[in-house]
């Protein structure tokens, strides 16, 4: 039996939605999704069937979840580099996209998740989703996330959100500017459209180039923090406590829901 794609792609009028698509698990990264948001981007990137780039996830309940946990709680110190190499492959395939990327931000995202969003130009939202960095909490050192953080807020605050791991409401991300627009929930995919849409009505060379500019200025960092958070993780992971975290709380789920 085939297995349902983890990533959905529909184009309408040239935009093309992109949508991640393990709604049961709240839009969750693993490793068929990291390959499969790669390739299409790479594909809507290349081709000609669309002028701009909306990213989004599958129901209301997230955009993404973060790193799937049935997942991350079997790393180990021995898979860990190549783990989070794939991850950092998939975050630079949304750096590398060259159209218009605007992320359509319909529910809870928190870690990976999180980060995906901040890897778009824009971001729209609505005020009562959650947002953030709680990679604390799992027994993870906040490194990645921390660096996309530290280009669109200010040290104190980024100190706070990576430390603690605290949640802020799409609301709160508004006021600090992680997020651009603030809409009704049922209004968040169309705003997303329609800034994509006006993003691609401007002269292509000058948007791509100035895109290009943005990468080039923050790619070294990119880069250090990804090769720092194998370092820094390693570390975190040889405690064992991200695995107890992880494996507790897969243990809570799994005796809710039988």
């Amino acid at each position: 039996m085939r297995e349902e794609p983890t990533v959905t792609v529909e184009i309408t009028d040239r935009i093309a939605v992109v949508r991640l698509h393990r709604p049961a698990v709240m839009n969750a990264v693993n490793d068929a999704l990291r390959r499969e948001l790669g390739a299409a981007l790479r594909e809507l990137d290349a081709g000609d069937a669309a002028d701009a780039l909306v990213l989004t996830g599958s129901g209301e309940r997230a955009f993404c979840a973060g790193q799937d946990l049935e997942e991350s709680a079997a790393v180990d110190t021995t898979t860990l580099a190549g783990w989070l190499n794939r991850q950092h492959a998939m975050y630079q395939a949304l750096r590398d996209v060259d159209k218009p990327l605007v992320a359509a931000i319909n529910g809870t995202a928190v870690g990976a998740g999180f980060q995906m969003a901040l890897l778009c130009d824009l971001r729209v939202a609505h005020a009562d989703l959650r947002m953030g960095q709680p990679e604390v909490k799992a027994g993870l050192a906040s490194v990645v996330g921390s660096y996309l953080m530290s280009l669109q807020i200010g040290h104190s605050l980024n100190q706070q959100l990576s430390l603690t791991g605290e949640l802020v409401s799409g609301e709160r991300a508004h006021v600090l500017g992680l997020v651009n627009d603030l809409v009704a929930p049922a209004q968040v995919l169309q705003r997303a459209v329609e800034r994509a849409r006006a993003l691609a009505a401007l002269p292509g060379a000058a948007l791509r180039m100035t895109k290009r500019r943005f990468r080039e200025r923050t790619q070294a960092g990119f880069e250090e923090a990804c090769n720092a958070g194998i370092r820094y993780q390693l570390e975190c992971y040889a405690t064992g406590e991200p695995t107890r975290v992880m494996q507790a709380f897969l243990a809570r789920r799994n005796a809710a829901h039988s």
